[in-house]
């Protein structure tokens, strides 16, 4: 009984220590992005639509894909938030993907879109609460993939943690062990049929 209880405290010190590492892990600034083939944005949360069509400005991917859209969102709304008409040389180089529910949807979604692309490196836009757990599908849907990493920081974790925000790192946090376990053993890690991002 002694031994599982030791057992049971190790493994929730382990978890304990991980989740405080993943938290600051979430919360760091972007990288320098880095040139791609192409650009994909994954939905699910504030600032990354808008950091990737930024980025695609800037010219640091020739197109974008923008995985998860809503069915009644459109390329003209979003080019209107950005202040961009629809006739802009951008629209022309922006897929919007609608298949996508899930973050194993999105690794889908853009393992197709890379190959009909012939797109070998991709960056890669989301939360950085999201951006491991993405990193870690889509590279198992597609391993030939060049993946660079572009975490954005949502405005939640750019100021003092409320609870809300703390459930949402926790619950991220057992999806990215679940990811883990499932590219370990090669089996889904079960939770992605439930929710998106």
């Amino acid at each position: 009984m002694k031994r599982l209880l030791s057992a049971c405290l190790a493994l929730g010190g382990l978890w304990l220590a991980g989740f405080g590492w993943f938290i600051q892990d979430a919360g760091k600034t972007s990288v320098t992005a880095s040139m791609c083939d192409g650009i994909v944005a994954l939905t699910g949360g504030e600032q990354r639509v808008d950091t990737a069509i930024s980025l695609l400005r800037g010219g640091y991917g020739h197109l974008l894909l923008i995985s998860g859209v809503g069915p009644h969102v459109t390329l003209q709304h979003i080019l209107h938030l950005q202040q961009d008409p629809l006739s802009s040389p951008l629209a022309n180089r922006i897929t919007l993907g609608r298949r996508a529910t899930s973050t194993i949807g999105n690794a889908h979604e853009t393992a197709q879109w890379a190959r009909d692309n012939h797109l070998r490196r991709l960056l890669i836009v989301t939360a950085g609460y999201h951006i491991r757990r993405a990193m870690l599908e889509i590279h198992r849907m597609a391993p030939d993939l060049d993946l660079v990493a572009y975490p954005v920081v949502p405005l939640a974790l750019q100021g003092p943690m409320s609870r809300r925000t703390l459930f949402l790192m926790f619950r991220e946090y057992n999806k990215l062990l679940g990811a883990e376990i499932g590219a370990l053993t090669g089996l889904p890690d079960g939770r992605e049929g439930l929710d998106g991002a």
